[in-house]
Parts: C-alpha cells; sequence; structure tokens
C-alpha cells in the first residue's frame, strides 16, 4: 500500500484519525454555549458563531450512499489492480449534513474492488468499517448494511 493515497494528519484533523484508529467514527463539533453545530472537515474554528471551543462528538457508524463513482481508468496507477473499485460520499445518518467520502467494501481489509459496482445504489444504508494502511493512518471504509 505504498503507493496508494493517505490523508495528511494536520492538528485539526489529528483526533478524527486518533479516535478512527480506535474504531470509533466521531465528528468534530462546537463546544460554544447555544451553538453545538457539528462541523466536517474538521477545523479551528466554528463557521456559525466563530468560537474555537470543540469537541468530537461520537457518530453511529450509519449512513446512506449519498453518490458513488467508478474510476475508469483509475487516475493514479497504484489503484489500477483494484480496478474497478467504487468510491462513495456517505452521508451519516445521525448528521445527514455531514458527509465523508471513502469506498464500499466487503470487509475491513478486503480490497477496493470487492464489492460488486452493481451493488451500489444512490441511498443504500451502510455502516463504517476500520482499515489501518499505516502507522499513522485508519481509513474509514464503508460495507453494505443489506
Amino acid at each position: 500500500m505504498d503507493d496508494l493515497l493517505l490523508p495528511e494528519v494536520d492538528e485539526d484533523g489529528a483526533p478524527f484519525w486518533a479516535y478512527a484508529a480506535r474504531g470509533e467514527l466521531r465528528v468534530q463539533a462546537c463546544a460554544a454555549p447555544g451553538c453545538g453545530r457539528l462541523r466536517f472537515p474538521p477545523r479551528p474554528c466554528c463557521p456559525h458563531c466563530r468560537s474555537f471551543d470543540s469537541e468530537w462528538r461520537a457518530m453511529s457508524g450509519r449512513g446512506r450512499v449519498w453518490s458513488y463513482v467508478l474510476p475508469h481508468p483509475p487516475l493514479l496507477p497504484a489503484y489500477a489492480a483494484q480496478a474497478p473499485y467504487n468510491v462513495v460520499v456517505v452521508a451519516l445518518a445521525d448528521a445527514p449534513g455531514i458527509r465523508l467520502v471513502g469506498n464500499v467494501v466487503s470487509g475491513p481489509d478486503a480490497p477496493l474492488d470487492s464489492v460488486d459496482p452493481g451493488r451500489l445504489r444512490i441511498g443504500a444504508p451502510v455502516k463504517a468499517v476500520f482499515c489501518p494502511v499505516s502507522a499513522d493512518v485508519t481509513l474509514v471504509r464503508w460495507q453494505l448494511e443489506r
């Protein structure tokens, strides 16, 4: 997996990756009294009330496929052996305005091409699974619930 794209772990997003490594899906929220709005991607300041106070709220790990694409051909050589694979945008069940990008796979350590593209549908229910890909990064991927 040395050639695969990995996210850059910065100060604002580091807690997201630390929770993912523990098998938890958490989203940053404003901790200012009266606000409490969720935000993703993580950032230092609330875009709604401009507070710098934040906390990380546990999510259920469930969502629905909001959109998806099947790259043909893969844009990067490191992904060619796994084509065709999917890239999905998932709207979280407990925070529909929060959407995460990932892949639908048959299991946490399964390859990106482990799900037949014909099974993907907009609105399909999914649940988060966690796949360690480096010492610093555990990716959030998704499994179909049906």
